[in-house]
């Protein structure tokens, strides 16, 4: 059973922080002197600041994590001392439960609930991460009489993290935990608008016995601190969850040195339902698929895709469902919260009324509370139905509180459907036919298929990333090790 947080905790933690870069394990103001203000987005109100960090601050981060890598203890620490000191971090992490999921949910706007569990899923990466540091094995290659081959999993060097403002705590638990367990070092860019568990991390890190230069975060706008961090010529990887628009400009940073990349860039991910689900167990999941974090996250399940037979009585269930829900402050622990800020609030809102002018019917509209104070960045759940597939509600990452559902015959047509978009990265399949089930999710082309659920509690065992526009690599789960380490062959001749 989830924890709850006491009110005054979520209304006044992190009151006046003053945050600071960590970097060579000390605290750093930006070199500048200029700092970012931070609101809450339930209310606009600004209770803390961050350093507006330049290529400067990138810099000392950089090299202060590449002298860590070459000269530091870390490089000459044995997987298994890596792996404590991850299991360390997890269990530092459980100690102040209380305070990071009240600032996870103050400084991003989500209900208390989802940042106590978003706390819960951090706590299982890094203890995931710790038991498998050592865990990573090379092989030997059967080659030539009189030569003995062996391969090894070797660190990148220098890993550059560029973190969303959805769940700052998770994204980056997965990213540090993986490059940190490999023998990485690590230089962190958390978003400008969610940056305070980030930083707060990096110091329980530096007290979890992380040596200086290791775990570095440099905060600011992504157009500056990011934009430096992703182009320098001593970061040796790169990896990103965001817009596309944005990973394709990381992308390009980073072929300018020839460095590889991580990329997880989104989705518009499908739920199928059949005439013969269980619809009980289906829908509360299906909305939960989509309200969860007000809708801003790259696996939201934005898109229902509904068998004919039952297409009218479940789009009624929805709707009834839909018509329910409230927006309010995150201190309310309601439905769900504010959106991240003023710009993304607007966006959402013009998307909603451009299918609106379009003759998209409106199946169902949630509310916002009547007294949700008038500084917040609130956005009433929308279902939009029947939707054409062609529409751009039906292509589109919204990133909000809004699902969009169709109607289909067979599984050609559902198949079809759910593939119709250009990104990959998740989906659900609502099937009663075992058969059924396994044919439909084989051909829909996503990084995670699940059959009679959706999303897995931060499914952090689970190797998660997409196909076409939803990016490549893959992060969670021992493949990420993969991602975060390169093979290396050493070939011996012996005669």
């Amino acid at each position: 059973m989830l924890r709850t947080l006491d009110t005054k905790l979520l209304r006044e933690v992190g009151e006046g922080t003053k945050a600071m870069n960590i970097v060579a394990g000390q605290p750093a103001d930006a070199i500048s002197g200029e700092r970012i203000e931070v609101a809450c987005p339930s209310d606009g109100a600004v209770f803390a600041s961050i350093p507006r960090s330049g290529a400067a601050d990138v810099d000392a981060a950089v090299r202060a994590a590449r002298e860590a890598f070459e000269t530091g203890p870390w490089s000459r620490m044995t997987a298994a001392e890596r792996g404590r000191i991850l299991t360390r971090l997890g269990e530092l992490v459980a100690a102040n439960r209380d305070e990071l999921a009240a600032l996870e949910s103050r400084d991003t706007g989500k209900p208390a609930r989802q940042g106590v569990a978003d706390v819960a899923a951090t706590l299982r990466y890094y203890e995931y991460y710790g038991g498998a540091a050592d865990k990573v094995h090379g092989s030997q290659i059967p080659f030539l009489d009189g030569y003995t081959v062996f391969t090894s999993r070797e660190p990148h060097g220098v890993v550059a993290g560029i973190i969303p403002w959805n769940y700052p705590l998770q994204i980056l638990a997965r990213v540090a935990g993986a490059a940190l367990a490999m023998g990485n070092t690590l230089v962190v860019k958390p978003a400008e608008d969610a940056s305070l568990t980030t930083v707060r991390i990096a110091e329980l890190a530096l007290e979890a016995g992380c040596p200086p230069g290791v775990f570095n975060v440099v905060t600011g706008y992504g157009h500056e601190a990011g934009a430096a961090l992703s182009a320098h010529r001593q970061v040796d990887y790169v990896t990103f969850t965001g817009s596309p628009a944005t990973g394709t400009a990381i992308q390009c940073a980073a072929a300018q040195n020839n460095r590889g990349v991580t990329m997880e860039l989104g989705g518009k991910s499908p739920q199928v339902i059949f005439a013969d689900a269980d619809l009980d167990a289906a829908l509360p999941v299906v909305v939960n698929a989509i309200i969860q974090n007000g809708g801003q996250t790259c696996s939201a399940g934005s898109r229902v895709l509904i068998e004919k037979p039952v297409y009218g009585d479940v789009a009624a269930e929805l709707a009834k469902r839909f018509a329910a829900l409230v927006a309010e402050p995150h201190d309310r622990d309601g439905d769900l919260g504010p959106l991240i800020n003023a710009r993304q609030a607007e966006r959402v809102a013009a998307m909603i009324a451009d299918a609106e002018a379009a003759g998209i019917p409106v199946l169902a509209r949630g509310g916002v509370a009547d007294d949700a104070p008038e500084g917040g960045h609130y956005q009433a759940p929308a279902l939009f139905g029947p939707v054409d597939p062609r529409a751009v509600i039906a292509r589109e990452e919204v990133f909000g509180p809004v699902l969009t559902a169709f109607s289909f015959e067979g599984e050609e047509e559902a198949v079809r459907l759910a593939n119709g978009t250009e990104y990959g990265l998740v989906a659900g399949v609502w099937t009663r036919d075992g058969g059924r089930q396994h044919r439909v999710a084989k051909r829909i082309r996503a990084g995670q298929v699940y059959v009679n659920g959706y999303g897995a509690g931060g499914g952090v065992e689970l190797p998660f990333g997409g196909f076409g526009k939803s990016g490549h690599g893959r992060e969670k789960g021992f493949e990420a090790l993969i991602d975060m380490s390169a093979a290396k062959t050493m070939i011996f001749n012996h005669g």
